[in-house]
């Protein structure tokens, strides 16, 4: 099941609550789950994932503007060569999270994209070429491949960019669209 996208736990799903939300809403009948193949989206939301990490989704996606100006809109070749003056003033944005650790790795994951463009032809594609995987599998990878991503971010960017189900509610009115969109996870076995 995917966790909790509020700070405060509930037994109550994200498609229960996020409809309606001025913030969750949007992000919710539009974009969680739907399938990216374009790099910058999905840099984008591994980098939100890593960026969420302790904290609430809701902190992220109200801060998300900030994010794609101070990193350039997820551009990976413009990441990769972010240098000592780059982290310095990302690391002096108020309007993003300001920690060392997620700051290095946006800037070490894009140099990490840029090697599986160089052997993969895209992100996408080594997604793709790992498809389908267990959940484990899948962290197993990510783990070996990318830095500052564990259990939690590896299944939420999956989830969240249609590589694994359970973004929502078979119930929920934005499943039906996604599947008619035939989502990785939809597409295995």
């Amino acid at each position: 099941m995917p966790r909790q996208r509020f700070a405060i736990r509930t037994a109550m799903s994200y498609c229960t609550i996020a409809p309606g939300h001025p913030v969750h809403g949007p992000y919710h009948d539009r974009e969680y789950g739907f399938p990216i193949r374009e790099e910058p989206l999905l840099f984008e939301r591994l980098i939100l994932e890593i960026n969420q990490a302790g904290l609430s989704w809701l902190t992220i996606l109200t801060k998300r503007e900030n994010f794609r100006a101070a990193y350039d809109n997820f551009d990976v070749d413009k990441v990769a060569h972010y240098g000592t003056r780059q982290r310095a003033r990302l690391l002096a944005d108020e309007g993003i999270i300001r920690n060392r650790l997620k700051i290095d790795a946006a800037i070490e994951n894009a140099r990490r994209l840029r090697e599986i463009r160089a052997s993969h032809g895209s992100f996408a594609a080594w997604l793709d070429g790992h498809h389908p995987l267990a959940k484990p599998e899948w962290v197993k990878l990510f783990k070996k491949t990318f830095a500052f991503t564990g259990g939690e971010i590896t299944g939420e960017f999956l989830l969240s960019t249609g590589y694994l189900p359970g973004a929502h509610d078979k119930t929920c009115p934005v499943y039906a669209k996604i599947a008619r969109l035939k989502p990785p996870w939809a597409q295995a076995g």
